[in-house]
C-alpha cells in the first residue's frame, strides 16, 4: 500500500499526477543531514496536525548556584537542548548556552560563580569535553583533550578540583580488547595543572565519591548489572583497596552495589547493594570491619542515595511499582524522616544545595514533561520551579499508563503497562507495542511525550513491556535473559501478543512492534518470529547482527556487552549469536519495517541498520528507511526528531491504521 494507491486501483492515472504533483508541493521536506528511502511524502497537513506534540520542553536538573537560592536546568532552545538560569520559582528561564551541539550538563564553578563548565560531544558522537565560558564570552574554552572521551565526575569536599574521567575511542586509538580508564582532578581556571590520579584496568568504573577529607576516593567498577566491586582509592598514592566483596571471603554469587557515599566521620560508605537479598538496598558498609547494617525499605530497588554537603542528611530514591519515591533519613541514626509530600510522578536527579538545606530533584508524570522542584528542610514546603506545558495542549488531561500483566511460556508472569485512548475512539483499537532499550532498562509509568498524539489523536493503545530482563523487579528476573537465554525475551512478546488478543477493547490484528537499541533488536526479533501476528516493526537504533555489533561497539562498552550478551570470540557463543540475530531471521520479516538510525552512533554502529535494510529489501517487504548524518544513539536535534515522528506516524497510517 502507498499513499496514492486508492486512486491507482481506480485507474485514474491523470488524476493521480495532478493529485501527486499537488501533494509534493505540499509536503515536508527533510533537511539535508537525513537520508531518507522508501518514506512517501509527509504531507504538511499531518506535520500541522502533530506538530503541538513536538513543542513539549521538559526541564531537567542540573546543578545549584554555589552560594544562592538559584537552578541552572537543562531544556531545548531551538533544536537542541542548552543549559539556562531559574532565580526563583516559576523564574524566566535565563539562557546561559546557546550553541548548536546539544548541552545537558554544566554547573557554575564554585571559586569563581560567574564562570560555567560544561561537557558536550559533538553530532552524537558521545565523545564529551569539558569547557569553560567566561562573562560576556561568544566561544568557550576547551579544558580536555578533544582526542579522547570524557566525563565530569564529583567535586572535592573542598569544591576546588572536579574528578575527570577519561578514555580513548576507537576512532583514534583504533579497536582494543584492554582499554584503560584515566582519573584526573581538575581545576577548570588552570587545566594545565590538572593532576593525574591513576590509571584503571577497563572503563567500566564509576560513582565516584570523595572522603569528607578529600584524601580517599570511594568508586564501582561495573562489570554487569548483577556483578561489581566497591573500591577504597588513597589520593596521595593512587594505591587502590576492595572492600564489597570483602576480600578473602569466597562469595557465594556476585554482588551488585552503587550508589556510593562516605560518611562523615570516614568510617563507613552509604551504598545500595543487593548484598543479602534480590533488591538494591540502602546499607552502611563499615570500612573496618566490612559489616553491613541495611535500613531503609526492603524488596524494593534503591535507585538513588545523596548525602548532603555537611553529612547529616540523606536522600533516596526507591523504585515502588515503576514510581521513583522520594525518602529523606538521617545520616547519623538512618531513621527516615517525615515523608514529603510530592506530586504524583517519579522522582530523580537529587541534588542538595551547598547550604545541605535544600534538595531540587526532577519530578515526571504522564501528566508532566518534566519540572524541577525544591524540598526546603525548614519548612518542608515542596515546590515546583518550572513550567513546561506545551503550547496549545493540557497535559494534564492526558492518559495515565495503567498496570498490566500477563503469562509467558513458562508460566512466568510478566508486566508493563497500558494507555488507552479515550471513549471517543470505539471498537476494538489498533495496539503500538513500545519496548524498552538496556536490556537492564524498564518500562515505567511516567510521561510519554509525542507518543500522546499517537493515543489522543489516533485512537492507538500503546503497550510498553517489561520484560525478562528488565530491572526494578530483582536480580533474578534482570539476568533471566542473559547469553543462550536470550530468546526467551522475545516469547514475552509472543505472550504479549496472546494477551491482546483477548481484550476486547484491543484489534489483535492491529499491532506494531518498535523499540529503541535493545528494543531495536525485539522489535526486530518479533517481525522475525511472529510476522504473521503483526502489521509492522519501527526499529531505532537497533541490534540487528550481534557479532558484527560486539565486534564494532566501541570499545570502551565492549566487555560489558559482552556480560549481558554472550562473547562473540568464543565459537559456540559465535554461532549462537549469529542463529539468532535479526539478519540470520530476515527471510522470516515479511511485514513492512522502519529503520532509523545515527551515522555517528557509537553504542550501535548504523552499519547495523545498513545490514537489517539491505537483507529484508531483498525479501520484497516494504523497508522505509531514515539516516541522520549528525546524530549519535538517538536524535537529539529537533528538525531531525521531528521528521521522524511525522515519518512515524505516516508509517503507522499507512500500515496500521488503514488495515
Amino acid at each position: 500500500m502507498t499513499w496514492f494507491t486508492p486512486c491507482m486501483r481506480l485507474g485514474l492515472f491523470a488524476a493521480c499526477a495532478l493529485a501527486a504533483a499537488g501533494l509534493h508541493a505540499q509536503a515536508i521536506a527533510p533537511n539535508p543531514n537525513l537520508r531518507v528511502e522508501g518514506i512517501p511524502a509527509i504531507p504538511a497537513s499531518l506535520a500541522r496536525a502533530a506538530g503541538p506534540y513536538t513543542e513539549f520542553r521538559p526541564r531537567a536538573l542540573s546543578a545549584w548556584h554555589p552560594v544562592r537560592r538559584e537552578l541552572i536546568v537543562a531544556t531545548r532552545a531551538k533544536s537542541t537542548v542548552q543549559l539556562f538560569r531559574v532565580a526563583e520559582p516559576g523564574g524566566v528561564l535565563a539562557p546561559l548556552t546557546d550553541f548548536v551541539e546539544p548541552v545537558r550538563r554544566g554547573l557554575w564553578w564554585p571559586a569563581r560563580p560567574e564562570v560555567l563548565v560544561f561537557a558536550r560531544d559533538t553530532g552524537g558522537n558521545e565523545q564529551a569535553q569539558l569547557y569553560r565560558l567566561e562573562p560576556g564570552a561568544s566561544e568557550p574554552v576547551v579544558l580536555t583533550d578533544t582526542a579522547r572521551r570524557h566525563a565530569p565526575h564529583s567535586l572535592t569536599h573542598a569544591r576546588d578540583r572536579i574528578l575527570v574521567t577519561s578514555m580513548d575511542v576507537d576512532r583514534n586509538a583504533g579497536s582494543r580488547e584492554q582499554p584503560t580508564l584515566d582519573l584526573r582532578l581538575l581545576d577548570p581556571l588552570r587545566p594545565q595543572d590538572a593532576k593525574h590520579v591513576a590509571t584503571l584496568p577497563g572503563t567500566g568504573w564509576g560513582n565516584f565519591a570523595f572522603s569528607f577529607d578529600d584524601q580517599r576516593l570511594a568508586m564501582v567498577e561495573f562489570r554487569s548489572v548483577t556483578d561489581t566491586t566497591v573500591w577504597i582509592m588513597d589520593l596521595a598514592s593512587g594505591e587502590r583497596r576492595r572492600v564489597l566483596p570483602a576480600p578473602g571471603r569466597p562469595a557465594a554469587r556476585t554482588v551488585a552495589s552503587d550508589e556510593v557515599s562516605f560518611t562523615r566521620d570516614g568510617r563507613g560508605l552509604f551504598l545500595a547493594t543487593d548484598h543479602d537479598g534480590e533488591f538494591r538496598r540502602a546499607a552502611v558498609l563499615d570500612l573496618e570491619t566490612g559489616a553491613l547494617a541495611p535500613f531503609g525499605p526492603q524488596n524494593v530497588d534503591v535507585e538513588e542515595i545523596r548525602l548532603s554537603r555537611d553529612g547529616r542528611r540523606l536522600a533516596m530514591v526507591t523504585n515502588e511499582a515503576g514510581i521513583g519515591v522520594l525518602r529523606v533519613f538521617d545520616a547519623d541514626t538512618r531513621a527516615e524522616l517525615p515523608r514529603p509530600t510530592v506530586p504524583i510522578g517519579t522522582v530523580s536527579g537529587l541534588q542538595w544545595h551547598p547550604d545541605s538545606l535544600a534538595l531540587a530533584f526532577n519530578l515526571d508524570s504522564a501528566q508532566s514533561p518534566g519540572e524541577v522542584y525544591v524540598l526546603d528542610l525548614g519548612s518542608g514546603a515542596v515546590v515546583r520551579w518550572t513550567e513546561s506545558q506545551a503550547p496549545g495542549l493540557d497535559a494534564s488531561a492526558f492518559h495515565a499508563p495503567q498496570p498490566i500483566a500477563w503469562r509467558s511460556f513458562d508460566g512466568r508472569e510478566i508486566g508493563g503497562f497500558i494507555v488507552r485512548p479515550g471513549p471517543r475512539f470505539t471498537g476494538p483499537r489498533p495496539v503500538l507495542v513500545q519496548i524498552h532499550g538496556g536490556p537492564e532498562g524498564q518500562a515505567r509509568p511516567r510521561f510519554i511525550g509525542r507518543s500522546n498524539y499517537y493515543v489522543n489523536e489516533l485512537g492507538i493503545a500503546i503497550v510498553t513491556p517489561n520484560v525478562r530482563g528488565s530491572t526494578g523487579q530483582g536480580r533474578g528476573f534482570v539476568s533471566l535473559d542473559n547469553g543462550v537465554l536470550r530468546e526467551d525475551a522475545v516469547k514475552d512478546i509472543g505472550a504479549l501478543l496472546d494477551w491482546i488478543a483477548t481484550q476486547p477493547d484491543l484489534d489483535a490484528r492491529r499491532v506494531v512492534v518498535s523499540g529503541g537499541s535493545y528494543g531495536g533488536y525485539m522489535s526486530l526479533a518479533t517481525a522475525a518470529h511472529y510476522a504473521e501476528r503483526i502489521a509492522g516493526a519501527i526499529d531505532v537504533v537497533g541490534i540487528a547482527n550481534f557479532v558484527t555489533f560486539l565486534e564494532r561497539t566501541e570499545s570502551y562498552r565492549r566487555d560489558l556487552r559482552r556480560a549481558e550478551y554472550g562473547d562473540e570470540r568464543d565459537p559456540a557463543m559465535r554461532r549462537f549469536l549469529e542463529r539468532i540475530s535479526p539478519v540470520s531471521n530476515a527471510a522470516r520479516i515479511t511485514k513492512p519495517l522502519f529503520v532509523a538510525h545515527g551515522r555517528n552512533d557509537p553504542r550501535v554502529p548504523y552499519t547495523e541498520a545498513e545490514q537489517i535494510v539491505a537483507t529484508v529489501r531483498r525479501n520484497g517487504a516494504p523497508v522505509w528507511y531514515l539516516l541522520a548524518d549528525n546524530e549519535g544513539h538517538g536524535f537529539a536535534r529537533k528538525e531531525n526528531s521531528d521528521y521522524f515522528f511525522y515519518a512515524t506516524v505516516r508509517f503507522l497510517q499507512e500500515w496500521l491504521l488503514a488495515r
